[in-house]
């Protein structure tokens, strides 16, 4: 199964105060940790979705960020304050005009900056055998990021209301959406204020 990473990065960031793309964790922008993340298990082609700090995104990638054997496109949304499935669908349209097939995504929002390789691998994995056309993980009962897409999704996708976002696919699909025991505590992250900020930074 050939799949493509999405980067949702197009919030304004308004309760951190800066951009969540550029925070740091280990010396790394939560972007860079995603990226090398998604080339790690084996992403050849990364779309990153940006708004209103687009600039200061595609500066951070210039400035030598994105890993080896990975292409990194950037997109920007026109209309973020439409939510973040807005974004996914400007990703898909990319998604579309890629070389070679896609045949699902994973999606993550930017703020879920400890993501490893192996719970990407692992989710891929899952969508690859049970054909389902979302793959989501799960620890201690609650869902987390980044969500496979199959192919089958899309259409869903395009079609669901932006203010019910993702989800509505989600729900619609009920018995059909895979979901896989992930040991990995950063699919629980959602860096949004300062507070959740030095908590991550704490290990809390």
């Amino acid at each position: 199964m050939r799949a493509a990473g999405l980067i949702l990065a197009a919030g304004r960031s308004s309760r951190m105060g800066r951009p969540k793309a550029l925070l740091e964790l280990d010396e790394r922008s939560f972007l860079e940790r995603l990226l090398y993340a998604m080339a790690e298990a084996g992403l050849a082609d990364v779309v990153v979705v940006t708004g209103e700090h687009d600039l200061l995104i595609r500066a951070h990638l210039s400035a030598g960020v994105r890993p080896p054997g990975c292409t990194v496109r950037v997109v920007t949304n026109p209309t973020p304050e439409r939510g973040q499935l807005s974004s996914l669908l400007v990703a898909l349209e990319v998604v579309e005009t890629l070389p070679d097939r896609v045949d699902a995504v994973v999606v993550t929002p930017v703020d879920h900056p400890r993501v490893g390789a192996g719970t990407i691998r692992a989710l891929l994995d899952a969508a690859s055998t049970s054909g389902a056309p979302v793959t989501r993980p799960v620890r201690a009962g609650r869902h987390g990021h980044p969500v496979v897409f199959g192919r089958e999704a899309f259409e869903l996708l395009r079609a669901a209301p932006l203010e019910q976002g993702a989800r509505a696919v989600v729900r619609g699909l009920g018995p059909r959406v895979c979901e896989v025991e992930i040991g990995d505590p950063g699919i629980d992250d959602d860096i949004d204020t300062p507070e959740d900020y030095r908590r991550l930074q704490s290990g809390a």
